[in-house]
């Protein structure tokens, strides 16, 4: 999925990955966080909670972060959030599958595989295609 890097929040986020690889889950914690301050839309805040979502303390808050990400994906009135929605419903079906659903989880892996054919190719659209898989096939 390629983002606008002229994007605040889109570059914030990226730093935030960084530094998430780096070993330094305070550093992205701290990015994610001020890319959640300055959104500036649906779109942004979309962006944003997707990545605050990975660095929470606790499962129910993982869950909140990915709804609020969801629910501003569902506000953006245009097709930037199209290539977000399979990874959004994994995350949530995995938020789900980890605070004990295995119902609610199927729910949105099944989402998340209903929107895959939106992923783009290569490996990220491969990594979460097996992402979906792997998930389904726990909770079925």
């Amino acid at each position: 999925m390629e983002l606008d890097l002229d994007n605040a929040v889109v570059r914030l986020c990226a730093g935030g990955m960084r530094a998430e690889s780096e070993g330094k889950p305070e550093d992205a914690r701290r990015l994610f966080d001020q890319a959640w301050s300055e959104r500036g839309d649906d779109f942004d805040a979309c962006v944003a909670a997707h990545y605050v979502a990975r660095q929470q303390d606790s499962p129910e808050e993982t869950l909140l972060w990915n709804a609020v990400s969801l629910h501003h994906a569902n506000a953006t009135a245009d097709e930037r959030v199209l290539e977000f929605y399979p990874s959004l419903y994994l995350n949530m079906g995995a938020s789900h599958e980890l605070m004990g659903d295995p119902t609610e989880a199927a729910r949105y892996f099944r989402l998340a595989a209903d929107h895959a054919g939106d992923l783009p190719r290569g490996p990220y659209g491969d990594m979460l295609r097996q992402g979906i898989a792997d998930g389904l096939e726990r909770v079925s």
